[in-house]
């Protein structure tokens, strides 16, 4: 397995320093030796063959550690605790709704965390570790880990949330833009966050119930806060999507007021025409007995009944306030 395009192991002892490990290092690691976080990258076959062979984890664990589809969730198998949970697309070019997984498998000592795109939150506690500012315990892991996914959750839900008053905005402003896909787009951001945020918000609040040796008071209350966080950035999604709902019928509104107005002005211009259309059409008639056929002036005098006629139905819309 080559170590530098593969995986990554640190061994974190008791007093804090940090060591990278190799393979062959890795492979005589012992639990007190001290906490040892592998990080593996879930595209390499390497990957794979090193869980099934060299891993010594139950093939239950296993089977959800490798699955080709995830969702935010938990169990606890033995003595250890498998947590699948997504955190924001951070990565150059990629949507923030389209959320990378992290699974991880942690039992006493030892911390196993696998991801299939970059996450950003794992590479910024990696550099905690290194830097010997990380977590000394799995549980510390843990709730470090998840403060870091959650706090990088943040941009994303304040972005919407402003997209949201921008969108608000113009269409009260009446902008001519296309608005509907707008909304579609933020709509569809909204439904791909919430999608894993909801159930990833069970899992801490339900996590806290759980007797795990590996968790302290301070870890938990860590996990709190995380939840907490979580439930905002829940509450917030729920409200963007009602927002975009109610700009969405007001948009609507707009449009079929405008079309109405429309709609009934050509009406008033039918109905100011149509005794006019009648009294040329009449007069058009191609038969003898048209009424100043030989008038020089009749012309003029037809073309003011026509004018005098629209003017005073003019004059009768005003008063109804039709017009």
């Amino acid at each position: 397995m080559n170590t530098k395009t593969n995986f990554s192991a640190i061994l974190i002892k008791d007093e804090g320093s940090t060591k990278n490990l190799s393979v062959d290092n890795m492979k005589k690691w012992e639990s007190k030796d001290g906490l040892l976080w592998i990080n593996l990258d879930y595209n390499i076959q390497e990957t794979h063959d090193w869980l099934n062979d060299d891993s010594k984890i139950d093939s239950i664990v296993l089977e959800a550690l490798l699955a080709e589809d995830t969702r935010p969730r938990y169990f606890i198998h033995g003595n250890g605790l498998l947590m699948i949970l997504r955190g924001v697309n951070l990565n150059p070019g990629a949507d923030p709704d389209d959320m990378v997984s992290l699974r991880l498998w942690v039992e006493p000592k030892r911390i196993i965390s696998i991801w299939r795109r970059k996450v950003m939150a794992v590479e910024d506690l990696r550099n905690e570790i290194l830097n010997g500012e990380g977590p000394k315990s799995e549980g510390e892991f843990l709730s470090h880990l998840t403060r870091s996914i959650s706090i990088r959750m943040a941009e994303s839900i304040n972005n919407i949330s402003n997209q949201v008053d921008e969108l608000e905005e113009e269409i009260f402003e009446q902008k001519d833009k296309p608005l509907r896909t707008v909304i579609s787009e933020l709509r569809r951001q909204i439904i791909g966050l919430k999608r894993y945020l909801a159930p990833q918000k069970e899992i801490f609040t339900r996590i806290q119930t759980e007797e795990i040796d590996f968790f302290n008071s301070a870890d938990l209350a860590s996990l709190r806060e995380t939840t907490d966080r979580l439930t905002r950035y829940v509450e917030d999604l729920d409200a963007a999507k009602e927002r975009t709902a109610v700009a969405q019928d007001e948009l609507v509104s707009q449009q079929t007021s405008r079309m109405n107005k429309t709609m009934y002005m050509l009406s008033i211009v039918t109905v100011i025409f149509l005794p006019l259309g009648l009294i040329t059409g009449l007069l058009g008639i191609n038969v003898g007995g048209i009424p100043g056929s030989d008038n020089p002036y009749a012309f003029f005098i037809v073309s003011g009944l026509l004018v005098f006629i629209a003017i005073m139905q003019i004059l009768i819309f005003r008063r109804k306030s039709w017009v």
